[in-house]
């Protein structure tokens, strides 16, 4: 039997006619009061089943249960936890109901405050009945709703089978004085007499000595149900709040859209795989109302123009995990809170939707940090000054990596993966990857050493061996080098920091040193002048380094007379340093010809004269005859 709206309010023909249309969107549009409440972040998942006990004794447990919703079960024996569940859940049953039958009544929109008031009770309350199950085997992310539906199941059960008496279950009652005494009396384990259900001593972790439903109870509870189901309630109500509760919509409380189901066709309210056909047909539409948004968005972003600017790509970027987030979000809220999707395809839409949320924030965060590099690297100060940008990008991008996988490991620790499990498989399987990936790590490490010895930073002339061009980029593993020719040469780090690095970018002086080759026929004093005017030329020149500046006569060579100019100019890039090379070249050879000299070049000059014999002095015993003609070539 089920108790439905349908029985207090008349349903006129209109509603079959706007059936159709609200079937789908009533979930989405439709309002309820446990819509407008917000959920209580302690509600946890619980409802179990009321037996025939002292009506005293519940007078006070029902007191007790209302001034202290949060206050831990007793769980000290098998009695106390079954006691403390049977308890809870007959408070439960009464506040939900009272909810229920008000609001079905009022033919209001929403929920009064009061009601409002008595359902966030009703959370705390399933909250602290939950605390009897060992869900440890159930995800975190569906755990809260799965354990509503056990303990509604678990109640059902109990209304339809002979109640155990109190009395002879092991220890003491539930809020005895004498829970914290010996235990050593009571068993390991005790089962409900005719079920498989059992209750087991906790032997580790933070329950460790209290009596919870076993792992392997919680689940047979969905299989007992369903071959229980069919039997009479021996309770005093009257109807199944386990079907109430899985095939109406909302949360608790079915809202007043679910009128228009209620009139709708017959079909509708059958079941298929614990679920009502409208909530399989609200689901299908669901889904495909997403499947064409997502269309729709992604069809809009390919004709959007992509920006240039690299921080505007970003927050474009940014803008995606944002609205993957929300939209699972509200995927889930509608299928648990408004469509009330229950059984294993809660379970699996919790599970997809706490996956798919997790993975975007993970995205997010990743693309936000980047953001923050761009931010960093583009504003101008000491500090980014100081520091190398592709150092920065490289470190950001390994930063942000690993902040992303732990915002993803702690993700999938909320659907049920042991990431420290995990993470110690890997600890096995790493120094295997390592050994095959030992080139990789070989220049990671010499990237790292190529910042860590400031060898060189992007945007430097540097002469590696035989190859020279400027540093492009440093990356992870490689180095990107444009040559001379222009063309894109890249190096693994390893490699590159064994070469000898000559980096030009560093100098502060640029040397100048040049030899001249004057003509021979330039005369002594003609020579004395153009060193010394040269000298005086440098000096007086505001580039030109005072010391060392030299500039002397070091040579006669074959063809010219050799004067060398050695000098160090102040320039801060190569460009400079060659502009300031020609003004000083030009003014050399100015002075050199207004000095009546010339620059030599190679050539060949013969001279016709008599020889005049030897010199006075000639050694006595050399008598050669000199000849009449004689011919002297000099190159």
């Amino acid at each position: 039997m089920k108790t439905g709206r349908l029985h207090q309010r008349p349903v006129t023909p209109l509603l079959h006619l706007l059936f159709l249309l609200s079937l789908v969107t009533a979930v989405l549009t439709g309002a309820s009061g446990a819509w407008a409440q917000e959920p209580n972040p302690a509600a946890v998942v619980s409802q179990e089943r009321v037996g025939k006990l002292d009506q005293e004794r519940i007078a006070l447990a029902r007191e007790y249960l209302r001034d202290n919703p949060i206050s831990p079960p007793d769980t000290s024996s098998p009695r106390a936890t079954l006691e403390s569940f049977v308890y809870i859940m007959n408070e439960v049953n009464t506040l939900w109901m009272s909810v229920r039958d008000s609001y079905d009544n009022s033919n209001r929109l929403f929920l009064s405050d009061e009601e409002q008031e008595k359902l966030v009770l009703v959370e705390a309350l399933l909250s602290k009945a939950a605390q009897t199950f060992d869900l440890s085997d159930i995800p975190v992310t569906s755990r809260e709703n799965a354990s509503v539906e056990i303990a509604l199941q678990l109640q059902e059960i109990l209304d339809r089978i002979p109640a155990p008496l109190f009395e002879d279950i092991p220890g003491s009652p539930a809020g005895s004085s004498n829970k914290t005494g010996d235990q050593s009396s009571l068993p390991e384990h005790w089962t409900i007499p005719g079920t498989s259900i059992t209750l087991i001593r906790q032997d580790t972790g933070e329950r460790h000595g209290q009596y919870l439903f076993s792992k392997s109870s919680v689940e047979r509870i969905p299989e007992d149900y369903a071959v229980v189901r069919v039997l009479p309630i021996k309770a005093d109500r009257g109807e199944d709040l386990f079907e109430y509760y899985i095939y109406t919509p909302g949360n608790l409380v079915a809202p007043l859209w679910y009128d228009v189901i209620e009139a709708g066709p017959d079909f509708l309210h059958q079941h298929f795989a614990d679920q009502a056909y409208w909530q399989w047909l609200a689901l299908i539409g669901l889904l495909a109302l997403y499947a064409i948004v997502l269309g729709y968005y992604v069809r809009w972003r390919r004709m959007r123009a992509v920006s240039v600017h690299e921080g505007t790509r970003i927050v474009h970027a940014i803008l995606n995990p944002i609205l993957v987030i929300l939209a699972a979000s509200l995927f889930r809220y509608l299928c648990e809170d408004q469509i009330n999707i229950t059984g294993t395809p809660l379970v699996a839409i919790g599970t997809v939707s706490t996956a798919i949320i997790w993975s975007a924030t993970a995205w997010m965060v990743y693309q936000i940090l980047q953001l923050f590099y761009v931010w960093f690297s583009s504003s101008s100060g000491a500090a980014r000054d100081g520091l190398d940008v592709s150092l920065l990008r490289t470190g950001f991008r390994v930063f942000s990596l690993g902040i992303a996988l732990i915002v993803l490991g702690y993700g999938a620790t909320q659907i049920g993966i042991p990431i420290y499990g995990v993470i110690a498989g890997l600890g096995v399987g790493g120094l295997a990857i390592a050994l095959a990936a030992q080139p990789t790590i070989e220049n990671l490490i010499g990237g790292i050493i190529l910042y860590a010895d400031r060898m060189v930073r992007v945007g430097e002339f540097c002469q590696f061996d035989d190859l020279a061009g400027t540093v492009e980029s440093i990356g992870i593993r490689s180095t990107r080098i444009r040559a001379l020719d222009r063309t894109l040469i890249t190096v693994a780090n390893a490699d590159l920091a064994k070469r000898k690095i000559i980096n030009y970018s560093y100098r502060d002086q640029f040397h100048f040193r040049h030899k001249l080759g004057l003509r021979y026929e330039t005369s002594q004093e003609a020579l004395k002048r153009v060193l010394a005017a040269i000298h005086d030329y440098l000096e007086a020149h505001d580039k030109v380094v005072e010391d060392p500046l030299r500039v002397r006569l070091i040579s006669f060579d074959d063809y010219a007379v050799t004067v060398d100019v050695y000098a160090y100019v102040q320039a801060s890039n190569m460009a400079d340093f060659l502009e300031i090379q020609e003004e000083l070249l030009f003014g050399i050879r100015e002075i050199v010809e207004t000095n009546g000299s010339e620059i030599a070049y190679p050539s060949s000059t013969v001279y016709l004269s008599r020889d005049k014999g030897l010199q006075d002095g000639q050694a006595a015993g050399d008598s050669s005859p000199a000849g009449d003609n004689g011919e002297t070539q000099a190159a």
